[in-house]
């Protein structure tokens, strides 16, 4: 069972961009109508089961709201563990800010800094009130006074799964928590039920022990959203119900490591501002804390997760995506690379040698479940601050077979307007590890202008999210920016996401 959280500054936003809904469904319109959200955490769990099983409580929430698959880290970045999973979801940051890397953090974190989301609801609109119940004792208190769930939040409750059971523990929240919600309608909530996992660790997420824990868990759901229903004020109350899990589990039974069930998770989400369906582009875990301090209006810049991520260029190739040719580690049926480029973008593969592994052959496009499959357990699974498709060079993968020659490839934007600017902000996520003679740079084009650097790496680059303010000459009308590999020699790699640029 494990957690993350996150944030700093605390702001209100107009209720006005509240968005409203009369039911557990899509948003319709602007409302002043009463806020209200329950996240319900089911220690892991898995989407893929959920679908498969007799749940019909989350999936009325998907059929009328959306679902998406999500992915985690591993290990080195942090391990698919608890501690981490829940501080992630809880907090809106990922574990390289809140410092949760195991299921003992001990005094170790940044929990204080990065808040969870129910604790920056209280700073910010301490008229609110909130709730958190749980089994799994450090969601909610722990030895050490670092439990994920602060003791600022209005009213919280721990119980001893160990100690009761789990199964009569995730019994007693569902009971305690329907008449919570019913007769007292907390602001914003969170409810986590453990047994799942329990369960995984007994008999696997293939055997029946999980099946028969999962399908109890959606009845303690629908106990939930009957008294969420039952409320005397429910019609005039808008609900936003997100459900989630901290990690996967494999078949045979167990997490902690890099494999694409241990590193699973997934977003339920019902209610105000969902989009119904899949997303085209799944959302990040750290969005959960995103969506709801955003029905409260509550601004948190500090924090990862994104209520409504913005668009990105690379996102458009989503439809271009190919099936492998070379990487045989990846299934047959995963699309997730293309060397096509989105309008206006170019690739540079002049100085490129001759062979190599055709997907990674100079700058590609891809997705994590693609490019982490490719090559597990090699840091991949720290790009954590791209979604969706991100841009690779990646000098490593594409010597994995015979070539000659060395990774020489640029990747250039369009040309951006900068006239009258004094300067131009650049902002991209950056995931880098250097190796040998490879040289990562960031070069700027103003103009007809020779290109200068404006960003080289010497060391790793983990999961950064760059910033760059570039001083725009006198009379320069446009910029073009070019992130360059060179001297790739069977060394590493260079994953980019989501650039934009401000004057």
């Amino acid at each position: 069972m494990n957690r993350p959280l996150a944030i700093t500054a605390l702001g209100i936003v107009a209720a006005t961009s509240l968005l409203a809904t009369s039911a557990f469904g899509v948003a319709d319109a602007p409302s002043a109508r009463t806020q209200k959200v329950l996240v319900i955490g089911i220690d892991g769990a898995m989407l893929t089961k959920i679908q498969a099983f007799n749940t019909p409580a989350m999936k009325s929430l998907i059929s009328t709201g959306s679902a998406a698959k999500t992915s985690l880290y591993a290990s080195p970045f942090a391990p698919t563990v608890s501690g981490p999973g829940w501080a992630t979801n809880a907090t809106g940051v990922w574990p390289d800010k809140h410092m949760v890397k195991s299921n003992n953090w001990g005094t170790g974190s940044n929990l204080t800094q990065y808040p969870d989301f129910l604790t920056r609801i209280e700073r910010a609109r301490p008229e609110l009130s909130t709730y958190a119940i749980a089994d799994w004792t450090p969601l909610t208190t722990n030895s050490a006074g670092q439990a994920i769930f602060s003791d600022e939040i209005q009213k919280k409750v721990t119980l001893d799964g160990d100690a009761l059971g789990w199964a009569a523990a995730d019994a007693k929240i569902a009971t305690d928590a329907a008449a919570y919600l019913k007769d007292t309608g907390p602001d914003a909530s969170f409810v986590y039920f453990g047994d799942v996992d329990i369960a995984g660790h007994s008999c696997g997420a293939a055997g029946a022990c999980y099946r028969k824990a999962t399908e109890q868990t959606d009845k303690h759901i629908a106990t939930l959203l009957s008294a969420v229903r039952a409320r005397p004020t429910y019609s005039n109350e808008d609900w936003t119900i997100l459900v989630t899990s901290d990690h996967g589990h494999t078949e045979s039974g167990g997490h902690g490591g890099s494999s694409v069930a241990e590193r699973s998770s997934f977003i339920i989400r019902n209610g105000p501002g969902t989009t119904p369906g899949t997303p085209a582009v799944a959302p990040k875990n750290v969005d959960i804390a995103a969506i709801v301090l955003s029905r409260f209006g509550v601004v948190a810049p500090d924090i990862d997760g994104l209520a409504t991520p913005p668009a990105d260029p690379f996102d458009s190739l989503v439809g271009s995506l190919q099936s492998r040719l070379d990487e045989t580690g990846v299934p047959a049926d995963v699309k997730g690379w293309t060397h096509s480029t989105p309008a206006g973008w170019t690739i540079d593969n002049a100085g490129l040698g001759t062979g190599g592994v055709r997907e990674w052959q100079g700058w590609s496009f891809t997705t994590d479940d693609f490019w982490t499959r490719a090559a597990p357990d090699q840091s991949r699974e720290g790009n954590v601050r791209a979604r969706g498709v991100f841009a690779v060079a990646d000098s490593d993968e594409w010597s994995d077979k015979s070539r000659s020659g060395l990774f020489n490839s640029k990747l250039s934007s369009p040309a951006y307007d900068v006239t009258g600017a004094t300067t131009a902000t650049v902002t991209f996520s950056s995931h880098y590890l250097k190796s040998g003679n490879e040289t990562a740079t960031v070069l700027a084009t103003f103009d007809n202008a020779a290109p200068k650097a404006v960003l080289t790496y010497t060391a790793d680059a983990i999961a950064k999210q760059e910033r760059l303010t570039i001083p725009v000459p006198a009379g320069a009308r446009t910029l073009k920016l070019t992130w360059s590999l060179t001297n790739g020699d069977n060394d590493w790699y260079w994953a980019i996401d989501n650039p934009k640029v401000q004057r």
